[in-house]
């Protein structure tokens, strides 16, 4: 299991190095993209290329699939705490979390899959592009769903929720505040006090 869980962790950041280039060059292009249809609109001298329309919005809906995907490996998603930290309850309702976006990445694939496929009998209006290349973004989320749930899981099962949430999880800046408060206590400032221990 620890031989699995090492394999699977070296398989993911390797993804997930990849996944940063390809989101950064997706949304350069959906910025380059949308500035050419301000500008050509703007300048009669530019011709109107009605195809990059459709190519900023496929690179919005991959920027989003994949970022779902980086999300779930760290923890990123929404997340309403319910129960104090370090319970039971709390406890168990990260495993539940885990767990659902497991399912979730099921799903994707399995529904994902004939979703993709009917792109095959549809065409994008302007570029005359395969819609299976946008539709397989829910495909490919959810494979990399799987992957990054399965490795959060396997961690957790053999280190433990908190060390695994330790190692992956991206860090709370307001929690670490509160922590690195808590930790020089609540002195005051002489300044403020006068000596009777009234404040003036």
């Amino acid at each position: 299991m620890r031989r699995l869980l090492h394999g699977l962790t070296h398989l993911n950041r390797g993804l997930e190095r990849c996944l940063h280039w390809l989101l950064l060059a997706l949304l350069f292009g959906f910025i380059a993209l949308i500035v050419y249809q301000i500008v050509s609109r703007n300048l009669p001298l530019m011709p109107r290329l009605y195809w990059t329309e459709e190519f900023s919005r496929f690179a919005f809906q991959w920027m989003i699939m994949l970022g779902t995907a980086i999300g779930v490996l760290h923890a990123d998603h929404f997340v309403l705490e319910a129960f104090p930290r370090g319970s039971r309850a709390s406890l168990v309702t990260r495993w539940i979390r885990d767990l659902s976006c497991l399912a979730v990445g099921l799903i994707f694939v399995i529904h994902g899959k004939d979703f993709a496929l009917s792109g095959l009998r549809r065409e994008a209006t302007a570029s005359g592009l395969s819609m299976i290349y946008v539709y397989s973004a829910f495909s490919v989320s959810g494979l990399l769903i799987i992957l990054f749930s399965a490795q959060r899981l396997l961690h957790a099962l053999l280190d433990g929720v908190p060390r695994m949430e330790a190692s992956l999880d991206t860090p709370d800046a307001v929690e670490e505040a509160l922590e690195a408060h808590a930790g020089h206590g609540d002195e005051l400032d002489p300044s403020l006090s006068s000596t009777d221990g009234r404040t003036p």
